[in-house]
């Protein structure tokens, strides 16, 4: 794109900053941001969100998913065992009722990879089961959670959203410019 997206305005503030008011609005145990340093100045955390600083982003997502992991420890005393929810910051039209179903969804199957479903095209968020955990921190590069979703596919669910078109993310300049004139 020529330039961070994720820094990129919409409605007034950051993709960035609007991925963390959404998070810290979930329901969810324990709240982690994953970032680089330079990014995590250009946004206001609020409290209950703990601060992850990737200081290698050039490793690939694999090092944002395996320092985030990291930060996890113990149970959740919740209703839901330990289980994983990756949220990435270039979808900022979500909403904590699109989070709740994919939430709903993995609390009544545990064992599951939950995942949404757009135009038969898995996207995020996703959320592994504990059982994941050591896989997850053995991906490498850019390898994400795809991976292992594409090797556990009988132990997927695939969720058509309430919502689809919330769904969409931000990958390129035409779809920024979607974004802002919609």
């Amino acid at each position: 794109m020529g330039e961070d997206k994720l820094l990129l305005s919409f409605h007034g503030k950051s993709l960035l900053q609007n991925a963390v008011d959404l998070l810290s609005n979930l329901p969810v145990y324990k709240r982690i941001l994953v970032t680089t340093d330079a990014r995590s100045k250009q946004i206001v955390l609020p409290p209950g969100i703990q601060l992850c600083i990737n200081s290698n982003p050039h490793i690939g997502q694999s090092e944002s998913i395996r320092l985030g992991i990291e930060r996890t420890q113990g149970d959740s005393s919740d209703m839901m065992k330990e289980a994983y929810l990756f949220l990435n910051a270039d979808q900022p039209h979500l909403t904590v009722d699109d989070i709740l179903q994919l939430l709903t969804i993995a609390n009544n199957n545990q064992d599951m990879i939950i995942f949404p479903v757009i135009d038969e095209k898995p996207c995020s968020p996703t959320i592994f089961p504990s059982c994941y955990r050591v896989q997850l921190l053995n991906l490498s590069g850019d390898d994400g959670g795809r991976v292992i979703r594409n090797a556990n596919r009988e132990h997927c669910i695939a969720v058509t959203p309430n919502t689809p078109g919330n769904f969409t993310d931000v990958d390129n300049k035409e779809d920024y410019n979607d974004l802002i004139n919609s």
